[in-house]
């Protein structure tokens, strides 16, 4: 494991290679997941979301015309949802489990900024099976941007004003990529 780096710009931290065990938990997490491909509600239209995903946690969580109810807690999630608590301060109730099945799957520019998640939302993204590349865009200058590679194992934090003031993705890629799984802890305050 790695010092952790600072993002004073986006009020995040990141963990790099914080899980040692990041590819076992992607294959068990891979196969032991209740995962399904969601439809989005985009501009009045609905799209099938571009990767597959699940809900764990002790809240209903609603984002695009999404309103996914809660999973009980895998153990392997509720053991990395203790491991985050650590890293970010934050008393975690719930994740979203995001399965990348290759390169085409993505997520375009948003903000997780649900009033559901409070006024300064902590967010932990955990990065599990193959790297792929994460940006993030100021909602006020779309030009300023910071891009990281994210892989398995590293941990990003993202606190403050960060959901406010920037937007994030996981962009589309034509290079062949290996599956990856991403899981956003977060704690919803309006249950």
């Amino acid at each position: 494991m790695s010092d952790p780096i600072d993002f004073p710009d986006i009020e995040g931290t990141l963990h790099p290679a914080a899980l040692a065990d990041a590819a076992d938990l992607f294959r068990r997490l891979a196969a032991e997941l209740d995962w399904k491909q969601e439809t989005l509600t985009l501009y009045g239209r609905r799209i099938p979301q571009p990767r597959l995903s699940a809900w764990y946690g002790d809240a209903t969580y609603a984002y695009s015309g999404i309103t996914l109810e809660p999973r009980a807690w895998h153990p392997l999630l509720a053991d990395l949802r203790d491991r985050c608590r650590a890293m970010a301060g934050t008393p975690f109730n719930s994740v979203l489990a995001n399965y990348y099945r290759d390169g085409r799957d993505s997520m375009d520019w948003h903000s997780d900024d649900e009033a559901t998640l409070g006024p300064n939302p902590v967010i932990a993204s955990v990065n599990l099976g193959a790297a792929r590349r994460f940006q993030l865009r100021r909602k006020d200058d779309k030009a300023r941007k910071i891009e990281m590679l994210l892989g398995g194992g590293d941990v990003l934090i993202m606190a403050g004003r960060c959901q406010h003031d920037w937007q994030h993705r996981v962009p589309k890629t034509r290079r062949p990529a290996s599956p990856r799984i991403n899981l956003t802890f977060r704690r919803i305050v309006a249950i």
